[in-house]
């Protein structure tokens, strides 16, 4: 029996001394743009809100309109719980007090320093709202942009977090009507590695995405987005830096795809130079 035990703590401790080794290996191959985005990222492992308070992180940051916020909506889960009233107070407190100016592909931190948003930074706060209070959700990515649907009271509710007013979308036929504009069509290929995920898609003719992804993908997705910048700015070296940390967080077409464009675009301009 003293044996048993002992071969199964050694190979607890190899196994765990390997993911550690994997874990210095993969931190070891990345280009943080400040000490400030390493720990947040090394940090952001175990606590997705430092992960998504990574990207851009060189400014100081604070987390007050954050924690009031929390604050305020833990003694509304405190009172009702998991409750179509509380998931509403979610929606609408996270409108007054954060979400304040829609431009796409702004980060979480210009989310909470400014109250500037998209659709992949206010989906990461509603997400990790949803998750504090254990509501039954998914993040849903298609080509274009990130929403939520929430499963509550034997049915689905849309939260669009780029509409403050009728975002919440609770009628069932007009849950089937938004979640059916998004339907992937047969056979239909992801057209544009640098399409920056933000706002609503006009044209839904041509879906090619349509997934659930958790908040660690979700993290993933806001470092494509940084990237998109840097690639339209030129910047291909730091846009291939973003794109190395997006796919350690999530292993998508899009960020290969836009990763391989970058490199052969940074290899052009270095020869061109």
């Amino acid at each position: 029996m003293k044996t048993i035990l002992l071969t199964y703590i050694l190979t607890f401790a190899l196994g765990f001394l390997a993911m550690a080794q994997d874990a210095v290996e993969i931190i070891a191959e990345l280009r943080f743009e400040s000490n400030s985005e390493r720990e947040l990222w090394e940090a952001g492992q175990q606590d997705p809100y430092l992960l998504f308070r990574a990207v851009q992180a060189e400014k100081s940051l604070s987390d007050k309109k954050w924690s009031n916020l929390v604050a305020e909506l833990d003694q509304k889960f405190e009172k009702k719980g998991a409750h179509i009233n509380v998931l509403r107070q979610i929606f609408e407190k996270s409108h007054q007090q954060l979400f304040k100016t829609y431009q796409q592909h702004s980060t979480f931190n210009a989310m909470l320093d400014e109250g500037k948003y998209d659709c992949v930074s206010a989906s990461a706060a509603l997400a990790l709202l949803l998750d504090r209070y254990d509501f039954d959700y998914k993040v849903v990515e298609t080509d274009y942009h990130v929403f939520i649907v929430v499963s509550i009271e034997g049915k689905d509710i849309i939260l669009e977090s780029t509409l403050p007013i009728g975002g919440m979308i609770t009628a069932p036929s007009e849950v089937v009507s938004y979640l059916e504009g998004y339907n992937v069509g047969d056979s239909v290929q992801l057209k544009s590695f640098s399409q920056r995920l933000g706002a609503p898609k006009v044209d839904l003719s041509d879906n090619a995405i349509f997934r659930k992804v958790n908040l660690t993908q979700l993290a993933g997705l806001q470092y494509y987005n940084d990237a998109i910048s840097h690639f339209n700015e030129q910047s291909f070296e730091k846009a291939t830096s973003q794109l190395t940390k997006a796919l350690k967080l999530y292993n998508s077409e899009r960020i290969e795809g836009l990763k391989a464009l970058a490199e052969e675009q940074a290899s052009l301009l270095a020869i061109s130079n």
